[in-house]
């Protein structure tokens, strides 16, 4: 006899009815409450602190990512975002006092944060537990319902966070939904107060079409070739080390915000170069693919994909250090690679990957034209001593952000936005951002019965639109000149 389980089909009807159901619990009012929020926090961040060795587990299995990298980078830095939460969120949900024109005399004015409803988050397989929660705990802490759609590129963690948000969660309020491309779309497919979606810039143009059918507003979290330019005068081992540690030392260049390539002198590349290989050595040996410190390609496909890009003739005779690969392990050594064309296929796409190509200029005022010929990347770094450089570049390079003398650390300075700008994403997110991403600012204005003018209501006279006028410019002399019958020049 056979006891063949039905696989659960997650389609348009069941998209539907999870809505239907999150929108009555939004309009209950109950996720407005300032109990409520903070109860999910704290909720969130029990779950992760219970669960850590299962969540270093399934990223192991999902990534063969270091505990370590998981401990610091996945819960480490999620945990700073419920603590920050938890200490800030009374005085994010105040409404602001603003003041008020003479125009308006008597009044008050003030803005009030509102959640905006029930909002999707559709998280990335790079970083599944931080670029899944962080905007989670963001719509939580802004007091909406959420349906988050985890990666399924990353099974044992998408499953994982699946289970433990059903059991810690109010699941009247938060869901997980699993699954790939037909249950994405399904989700896509119901109008949403908001969509928050963490990827690569072609699916975010089929999220951001989805959207626009319902004139839902979206957040964009997506990539770009991240530069780095490094200047001769700097601490030569430091800073090999922190692009190091910023490459292969964050998912093995599997990160949006991980150097894409590096930018110097002609005469210090060769200095760079030996520092580079030197201190990755120091770091995974000198057989990295058997390193237990870093991680794997994630699947074949991105494998095949990295491969080609290593492979194309145009950089085959431009390696110069690593270049190793080991399909069945799906691992590719820390790869260097100097003076890429840059039509070749590696600069001509994000790497994503841990691939780095070192472009060399006569002077480093170059590399601000370079960076700015291509689309604007997600992060930019320079490592210099010369305030000048350090202005030049600053100002005259656009990117969702920046760091100078290292990689990757604005990440977890909370009072800093998160996000990129054009190609690399439209909003941001971190800290207080987070919340204002899932949240509006409605204007009010408070007006009693007294000092209601006839100035306003017909009939209309010159006096009148003299004086009306007056008002609108909302200049004192203008208005005693109006109500004195003072002629003034248009």
């Amino acid at each position: 006899m056979e006891s063949l389980q039905k696989k659960v089909v997650f389609d348009g009807e069941a998209a539907s009815m999870v809505m239907k159901e999150l929108r009555g619990s939004f309009r209950s009012g109950k996720t407005r409450s300032y109990e409520w929020r903070v109860s999910q926090v704290k909720a969130l961040l029990k779950m992760v602190t219970d669960n850590e060795k299962q969540i270093i587990d399934a990223l192991l299995s999902d990534l063969a990512k270091p505990p370590l990298e998981t401990v610091v980078y996945e819960i480490g830095m999620f945990k700073n975002s419920c603590e920050v939460i938890l200490k800030e969120l009374k005085q994010w949900m105040k409404p602001e006092k603003v003041k008020t024109s003479i125009s308006t005399f008597p009044s008050s004015a003030e803005i009030v944060p509102e959640p905006l409803g029930v909002v999707l988050v559709i998280s990335a397989w790079n970083y599944p537990i931080l670029l899944s929660l962080d905007p989670v705990v963001g719509a939580i802490a802004a007091g909406n319902a959420v349906v988050l759609k985890p990666s399924e590129i990353a099974p044992a963690t998408s499953l994982l966070m699946a289970k433990l948000l059903a059991e810690y969660m109010d699941n009247s309020c938060v869901r997980v939904v699993e699954g790939a491309v037909d249950e994405t779309s399904a989700l896509l497919d119901q109008k949403w107060d908001k969509i928050f979606y963490t990827g690569n810039g072609r699916v975010g143009r089929i999220v951001m079409t989805a959207a626009a059918k319902h004139l839902t507003p979206v957040v964009l979290e997506l990539g770009g070739k991240c530069p780095a330019v490094v200047d001769s005068d700097v601490n030569l081992q430091v800073a090999a080390r922190r692009l190091i540690s910023g490459k292969w030392g964050l998912n093995n260049g599997q990160a949006c915000v991980s150097p894409d390539y590096v930018i110097t002198t002609k005469d210090f590349a060769p200095k760079l170069v030996e520092s580079l290989k030197t201190e990755l050595e120091n770091f995974f040996g000198k057989n990295p693919l058997e390193s237990k410190d870093i991680s794997r390609i994630v699947n074949h496909n991105h494998f095949a994909r990295v491969a080609k890009l290593l492979d194309d003739e145009k950089v085959s005779d431009k390696i110069i250090h690593g270049g190793e690969k080991d399909e069945s392990k799906l691992r590719i050594s820390p790869t260097l690679l100097l003076d890429v064309p840059h039509d070749s296929l590696i600069m001509g796409e994000e790497i994503f990957g841990p691939l780095l190509p070192i472009i060399t200029v006569n002077k480093l005022e170059e590399s601000f034209d370079l960076i700015n010929s291509r689309t604007k990347p997600l992060a930019a770094y320079i490592f210099t001593n010369n305030k000048k450089l350090k202005e030049q570049f600053v100002k005259n390079v656009s990117a969702g952000g920046m760091l100078v003398n290292d990689i990757a650390l604005h990440l977890i300075v909370p009072t800093l936005p998160f996000g990129g700008v054009g190609d690399s994403g439209t909003g941001s997110y971190h800290g207080r951002f987070s919340f204002e991403a899932f949240t509006h600012k409605k204007a009010v204005l408070y007006r009693g019965f007294g000092g209601d003018a006839s100035l306003r209501y017909p009939p209309y006279t010159e006096t009148k639109q003299r004086v009306m006028k007056a008002l609108v410019s909302g200049g004192i002399l203008s208005i005693i000149g109006a109500l004195l019958g003072w002629s003034s020049k248009a």
